[in-house]
């Protein structure tokens, strides 16, 4: 059966899921800002859970359609055949609503709106005024954009970012799903240098040896769809643990460091990269940006340095960036990608970004620099994904 699925993502990331979800072989019917749908079989909604790096969740879209009275809502939530999806005894509730530019932009209203029209249709399919709610989960998640209702059943659970490796973490760390994004928004591979001068927990430095040893993000952890059989068999489930398993390929040997200057973030580095599979594959160091060196061309600092949020004083940070510039200055051939939401970056950074690219970090606005060094061939400065 062929059902339509939707993958939210953080704001300015939409590209690169969208050419992930082209790589798996899905096809795209939409793109918008934080989300991309796209059609797929019952294998999709296993494959998409194990294989995707920078999505939040997968969503198996119920309904579609235009609301813009409570009553509109209803009706819109009463007419999907919710037996379809969910069981007699299935739990079900909304466990987010979200609404931009439209007349309905009360969550809770929604939320409660949703759940009493959901009980009424099923009322009405098993003839019953009274559900136990005692079986599988089926959470819910409403989008209205613009008055247009996207109902979403959440087949993933915890989001995709907890890949279940970062037991220990740094203050204010990026998502796991993030720091994905980030890396395919360059043109890293892994037979070129990457380093992370302020690594923290190491999210970067492992998410990138995992994508060099090809280990998808979601083959260790589970989720709330294995559960639903009449939808997606375990079956489905195992083939696409057993494509990712055929995948692996640890003989790799990237050169990818870490750096930090706090002792217990690069235990904890060492750690998560431990629980990732990856530890053989990265060198994590104590050590100040002020120490960055390389004796190698053509390497990669791919970071997110401190915004400002964490250390207090201005000419503190002020400070960190312009080590970082010196530091990378004396790198030749290098380039750098810094996310960050200090707004002064690019003017100790001493030159223009080649590229700036407007990221949401959560609910903060942050800036990707990119600043383009040559390609080992000569030809020019290195190419950005679009």
């Amino acid at each position: 059966m062929k059902y339509t699925l939707m993958a939210p993502c953080h704001f300015g990331m939409e590209a690169v899921l969208k050419k992930e979800l082209l790589q798996l072989g899905f096809n795209i019917t939409e793109v918008m800002d934080g989300r991309v749908i796209f059609e797929g079989d019952e294998s999709a909604i296993a494959r998409a859970n194990v294989f995707l790096r920078t999505a939040e969740r997968v969503l198996l879209i119920a309904g579609d359609f235009t609301a813009t009275t409570f009553d509109e809502l209803f009706e819109g939530i009463r007419s999907i055949d919710w037996a379809e999806y969910i069981p007699g005894n299935g739990k079900f509730w909304v466990t987010k609503a979200a609404s931009v530019k439209s007349k309905l932009f009360s969550p809770s209203d929604i939320q409660s709106i949703v759940k009493k029209a959901m009980v009424e249709k099923l009322k009405e399919t098993y003839r019953t005024d009274w559900f136990s709610e005692d079986g599988d989960s089926f959470p819910l998640r409403i989008f209205i954009n613009k008055d247009r209702v996207l109902v979403g059943l959440d087949t993933t659970g915890e989001s995709l970012h907890k890949r279940g490796y970062r037991k220990l973490v740094s203050h204010a760390p990026l998502a796991e799903n993030l720091a994905a994004g980030l890396i395919m928004l360059t043109p890293w591979k892994y037979d070129r240098i990457l380093v992370d001068p302020f690594c923290g927990c190491g999210t970067i430095p492992i998410e990138a040896a995992m994508m060099a040893a090809k280990i998808a993000p979601g083959m260790n952890r589970e989720f709330t769809a294995e559960d639903w059989t009449h939808i997606a068999p375990r079956k489905t489930w195992y083939e696409a643990v057993d494509e990712a398993n055929d995948m692996i390929d640890l003989n790799v040997h990237p050169d990818i460091q870490g750096y930090d200057i706090d002792d217990e973030m690069i235990k904890a580095a060492r750690q998560n990269a431990e629980d990732a599979g990856v530890a053989q594959m990265i060198h994590f160091q104590r050590r100040p940006v002020s120490q960055l060196s390389h004796p190698k061309k053509y390497g990669f600092i791919i970071t997110n340095p401190p915004y400002g949020e964490r250390l207090g004083e201005k000419d503190e940070i002020t400070g960190i960036y312009k080590e970082l510039a010196d530091r990378y200055a004396s790198l030749d051939s290098w380039s750098a990608f810094v996310i960050t939401g200090y707004q002064d970056a690019e003017k100790y950074m001493g030159r223009r970004a080649d590229k700036n690219r407007k990221i949401y970090n959560g609910m903060m606005k942050t800036y990707f620099y990119q600043f383009n060094g040559p390609k080992p061939n000569g030809k020019g400065k290195g190419n950005i994904t679009k």
